[in-house]
């Protein structure tokens, strides 16, 4: 009963999706899990906070029904029930992954688990009683935590991680959100759409979303701004000093060296993620880690024979598509597959705010500093008539070229439901297509696909709609 082909220590993105696969391949599965089926995702981030931002969406729609020429009453914002919502969403979601554990005949073993030598995992579980499993090949899929900076730890109360911040008993007046990458922006829109006072503070001087191309950085600027967010660039948080009642945040401009404090209710550290790789025995076998990051090979293979480790915990975009693709490949080599190894490179980025956020593949800077000659398109959703349709005329869809060649090295997006458009752009550049291709590829009116299209045309001299 405790002998297994493959034992996954995590039920994330990452971890279930794995052990899947890996049944789908004949593999006898055991599935650690010391909290809920689904890992931080599921339970604690994409799925629950996607919840909590359509219910700020529909009652920016409702706040705006006259501009559609619907006559509403005032909407109020129900904290509490949109935090329900959210949980509950999640919790359908976890045991939707039950589900799927019993339809794979996957065993779910609960508990902590952690490496022992000779392949083994000793799982404690919520009894302190400990368990020894063993097996051919162990995953480790244990995650992330939020990062908390040295001069703001996270006390759950004043200073708060992403986990709280979705699970607050009342809705603060004032927050600052520090560190403007998705999470941040994604909070900072949440909170303010539904009548929080938001400022957000970055370290970085390109401001919001510091990894995405410049001008999408700018564009989500002046639209944050035109909605009422301060955002400090450029700026480091320097001490925050809490009582039971407020924080104040002392803040230093790091081009002009001047302070400032900023009141509020709570501060959101949303300043990146640390690995979840302490205390799960990484040296008691002598794994390789690199700055926490537990390394590997093109096949998620470790140091250590018959160990392998994907996900938030291996160097790498912090993504959930990202975990899955890697647990896929890596048992697809265990099994002899010899499946291809994953190009990042073609990672798809997005950042559910409104507008929303998509991009994958150089930026413009990127492309240049690579050597690339380039040609590069933008086509405004002003000139769509889907988005204007739909009133929501703002942001643009811009693209990058290899002018020599025609390769597509890069797409950014800003819009409504671009992050449903990034997929195009993502398969295309996998197949290897051009631009003249695309140009060439009719795509249907009126959508906001046909921004796409058009973006190509304008890199090539042949836009239509401009």
């Amino acid at each position: 009963m405790n002998q297994f082909d493959l034992i996954i220590i995590g039920s994330g993105p990452g971890g279930y999706v794995t052990a899947i696969r890996a049944s789908q391949l004949g593999m006898k599965v055991g599935l650690v899990e010391r909290e809920a089926l689904g890992g931080i995702c599921l339970n604690w981030g994409c799925i629950p906070t996607k919840a909590l931002l359509k219910s700020a969406q529909v009652f920016e729609y409702l706040n705006h029904a006259a501009d559609y020429g619907i006559k509403a009453g005032k909407a109020e914002a129900d904290f509490g029930a949109i935090i329900k919502r959210s949980r509950s969403v999640a919790e359908a979601m976890s045991k939707g992954v039950e589900f799927l554990m019993r339809k794979n005949k996957i065993t779910v073993i609960k508990g902590t688990g952690k490496l022992a030598r000779g392949k083994k995992v000793q799982v404690t579980d919520a009894d302190g009683k400990v368990t020894e499993y063993s097996a051919n090949h162990i995953i480790i899929a244990t995650g992330a935590r939020a990062r908390e900076l040295p001069n703001m730890p996270i006390d759950g109360k004043r200073i708060i991680g992403y986990r709280q911040a979705m699970t607050l008993d009342k809705q603060p007046k004032r927050m600052v959100v520090v560190g403007a990458g998705a999470i941040g922006v994604e909070f900072a829109w949440f909170y303010n759409a539904i009548g929080t006072e938001v400022t957000v503070v970055e370290y970085m001087e390109q401001g919001l979303l510091p990894r995405e191309d410049a001008d999408i950085s700018r564009e989500l600027g002046k639209i944050f701004k035109k909605k009422g967010i301060d955002v400090r660039a450029n700026t480091e948080v320097t001490e925050v000093k809490t009582t039971s009642r407020s924080c104040t945040v002392v803040v230093k401009d790091r081009k002009t060296g001047k302070t400032d404090e900023i009141k509020c209710d709570v501060v959101l550290s949303a300043a990146g993620v640390t690995p979840n790789t302490e205390n799960i025995g990484l040296e008691t076998l002598g794994i390789q880690t690199e700055r926490g990051w537990i390394k590997v090979d093109e096949y998620y293979r470790t140091n250590v024979p018959g160990i392998y480790a994907i996900g938030d915990v291996i160097p790498g975009p912090a993504l959930a598509h990202v975990a899955s693709a890697e647990g896929i490949t890596c048992v697809e080599a265990i099994a002899g597959l010899k499946p291809e190894p994953i190009d990042y490179h073609n990672i798809p980025s997005c950042t559910y705010c409104s507008p929303e956020v998509a991009s994958v593949g150089y930026t413009e800077q990127a492309a240049r500093e690579a050597g690339y000659e380039i040609k590069v398109g933008k086509f405004p959703f002003t000139a769509s008539g889907k988005a204007k349709a739909a009133g929501a005329p703002e942001g643009f869809v811009k693209v990058i070229f290899d002018a020599k060649y025609g390769e597509w090295l890069g797409a950014h997006m800003i819009g409504a439901n671009v992050t449903e458009m990034i997929a195009e752009v993502v398969a295309a550049r996998k197949l290897e297509t051009t631009g003249h291709e695309i140009i060439k590829s009719i795509h249907p009116h009126p959508t906001m696909s046909e921004a796409i299209m058009e973006a190509t045309a304008a890199a090539y001299g042949e836009v239509i709609h401009l």
